[in-house]
Order: structure tokens, then sequence, then C-alpha cells
């Protein structure tokens, strides 16, 4: 089961607004001991995010989606993924009394009289329209909720509004509620060096050697063109399970001794 992300928003592709998101949900999952193994960006288009959807849907991944789900013109994601999945859009009912509340907060607080069947309001409700048999996430900024659809599998689909102050305290939410038995499950151990001047064909077959003697490791090799403060250097380096990366680390360092390679600690 693989964890995934989605971020929806021709802002994000634009360039209007930095994402904030992928580092985020990496340090929440981090903090977890759980890994991301995909992203995605897709703008505001309806056909691209229902086949973007339609595709995920058919996995056993847990997938994280954020951005489209409020009720303007331009949000599309509600409306994509209940076509995803060939069921209509329906008002659930912890949702609408969520929405309501929200409204009455809002007249509360501008010491108005609250009139929920004003077209505002009324309009307001198709916040809470989701795909037919999703379960609501709540949000603790201002009570609008998002929502998860289950897969027919193991995975299911996570969605928040674009927003990270609204969007990050609903994803916590979800992984503390439905997936801390996954927290830690597979602890993993990553160490590496900085090999200055060296060629990655020169350490190939030595990265090559440790993966086939180590197969719950990954090698991996992050080339650096030098900088006013580092010289030209590899970031070379093992992880994966504990006992067989501490091992392959002890082998890697050994090979780079035998290559007289120049390295330091990352």
């Amino acid at each position: 089961m693989a964890i995934g992300l989605i971020i929806i928003g021709d802002e994000i592709l634009s360039g209007r607004r930095v994402d904030k998101h992928f580092p985020k949900i990496l340090e929440m999952l981090t903090e977890r001991g759980l890994s991301l193994s995909w992203a995605e960006y897709v703008g505001d288009d309806p056909a691209r995010i229902t086949a973007t959807l339609k595709r995920t849907f058919a996995s056993d991944d847990i997938v994280f989606c954020t951005g489209g789900i409020g009720a303007t013109p331009d949000d599309h994601t509600r409306q994509c993924a209940a076509a995803a999945l060939g069921v209509p859009l329906v008002l659930h009912p912890e949702a609408r009394e969520k929405i309501r509340e929200r409204i009455a907060d809002t007249a509360r607080e501008a010491g108005a009289q609250v009139d929920f069947d004003t077209p505002d309001n009324l309009h307001r409700l198709k916040m809470g329209e989701f795909p037919q048999g999703a379960a609501i996430i709540p949000n603790p900024y201002n009570k609008i909720p998002g929502f998860s659809i289950r897969h027919p599998g193991q995975g299911a689909h996570h969605f928040a509004p674009g927003f990270p102050v609204m969007a990050w305290p609903m994803f916590a939410w979800v992984l503390d509620t439905y997936y801390a038995d996954l927290f830690h499950r597979n602890p993993q151990l990553e160490q590496s060096v900085l090999v200055f001047e060296a060629m990655e064909s020169t350490l190939t077959p030595l990265m090559e050697a440790i993966e086939a003697e180590f197969p719950l490791v990954k090698v991996f090799s992050l080339p650096h063109v030098g900088d006013a403060n580092t010289r030209r250097h590899i970031d070379l380096g093992v992880k994966g399970e504990p006992i067989q990366s501490a091992a392959a680390f002890k082998k890697l360092l050994s090979g780079l001794d035998r290559l007289q390679a120049e390295y330091r600690p990352a």
C-alpha cells in the first residue's frame, strides 16, 4: 500500500502560489514512520482531474488530495471525484450540519440574525455535496468538512481544501484516525557521504554490488555541480531496512576506500 499526493489548482502550475503541501506532507509522514511514494500536480481541468482520479481510485494506494472542493466555478474536485466513481453528488447530512453551524457562527460574530434560507447560505451547502458513500473529514479551522472515499480494495482517497491552515490538520486527523497501525511499521535507516570529484560511472559497479547483496536496501546517488561553498561532489548513500542498511553502508565505505575516493559524512 503506497501513499500518494494529488495537488489540484491552476494557481500552483501558473506560479501565482507556491506549493507548500508537498514538504509539509513529507514532514507529517516522516514523523509517523511513513513515506510518500508519488505526487502529482493537476490544473483546474475537469477532464484531467476526472481521469487522474479514475486511475488512482483503481489502486490500493492511500491518496491525499488538496484543492478544488469549494463551491465556486473553478472548483471541480467534488464533481470530478463523483464522475470518476460513477456515483452522484449528494448532500452529506453531517456536512450539512457542520456548514449550518458555520453559518450560524458567522451570523453571531456579525451580530446578525441567522437565516439559513438566503441564496448565499443555500449555495454554501454545496460544499457539503460529496460523492455518494463518502465520509467527512472534520475541519477544525472553520467546520466546513472535507471527505474520504474508501476504495473497493484497501486504499482510500482523502480530500481537503487547498488552504494549508485547513488541509494540514485535516490530513493529520486522517493519519492518526485511520492509519495509526501503520506508523513506524517499517523502520528505515538512511546514511550517506559526500564523495568529491568522482564520476558516477566509476561508482556504479559498487552501487550495483551493494543492491545485489542487500535486497532490502536502495542505493542513491545525487550529483552536485558545486557552488561557492562546496566542490563538485556526489551525495552517495543507502537507505532501507536498518540492519541491512547499516551493513550496506559499511560496505559502501570500504568500496570507496578501495577506490581511493575522497569523501566525508554528508
